[in-house]
């Protein structure tokens, strides 16, 4: 079955561009002129990948992600500007967005980029693991977090940040192994996106005690069993 992708761009040529090329490429598409359409439209269709532009009137992209994700929808969201400063990819990484495109592209790159936001939402399909340190558990194959016999609700990122530092243990990960391996992003300066999302896991996970993700200075974070 073809997954199903939902273009979410104001420019009307934009829309039957990318449609056009998803098609090629194997994908359905059901596409939106503004935020506000596309909000109607995920009340009854589950696409499996959104591309949303960040220009857009009324309600922009930036506001769009914030929203569904306060929602508690975690589909996975690809982000389309004309602007590449490195604060609005930034934030809108923060803001739950997978990936970020800047125009012009290419479409090749652009399906590219599509494809691997798609396998890294589903590893956890492909690579059925149970990880665990102290009291945290991690079920790959039912996408499912415990801390001792309480579920934690974790968005699709959180859960693979978590992932990598579970696989890795012990070992302190650098912001730039971790930029690779959740987000599969090499940036060129400085980004806070990594800092941000250990924020969000120590919020959910730093609890009874127990401070297992620990920050080391200069060099990147390390999950450990226990706070030293």
């Amino acid at each position: 079955m073809s997954q199903l992708i939902m273009v979410i761009d104001d420019e009307a040529g934009v829309r039957d561009l990318l449609g056009d090329a998803l098609k090629l490429a194997g994908f359905e598409t059901i596409t939106a002129s503004d935020a506000m359409i596309a909000q109607t439209l995920l009340r009854d269709t589950k696409p499996d990948l959104l591309i949303v532009d960040i220009n857009m009137p009324m309600m922009d992209g930036f506001e769009f992600i914030e929203r569904i994700r306060s929602n508690g929808d975690n589909t996975p969201a690809l982000m389309l500007s004309a602007r590449g400063d490195r604060a609005d990819i930034t934030r809108g990484l923060t803001l739950g967005a997978d990936d970020y495109v800047t125009k012009p592209f290419g479409l090749e790159e652009l399906v590219l980029r599509i494809k691997a936001i798609l396998r890294r939402s589903q590893f956890s399909v492909e690579t059925p693991t149970s990880l665990s340190c102290g009291p945290i558990s991690l079920d790959s194959d039912s996408h499912q977090v415990r801390f001792h016999d309480d579920v934690v609700d974790l968005s699709p990122t959180e859960f693979r940040l978590l992932h990598v530092l579970l696989e890795s243990k012990g070992r302190v990960l650098s912001k730039t192994y971790l930029l690779d391996e959740v987000w599969g992003i090499t940036f060129e300066s400085e980004s806070t996106v990594v800092d941000t999302y250990i924020s969000y896991l120590r919020k959910k996970l730093h609890r009874d005690g127990f401070e297992g993700i620990r920050t080391v200075r200069g060099v990147g974070f390390q999950l450990q069993a226990e706070k030293k």
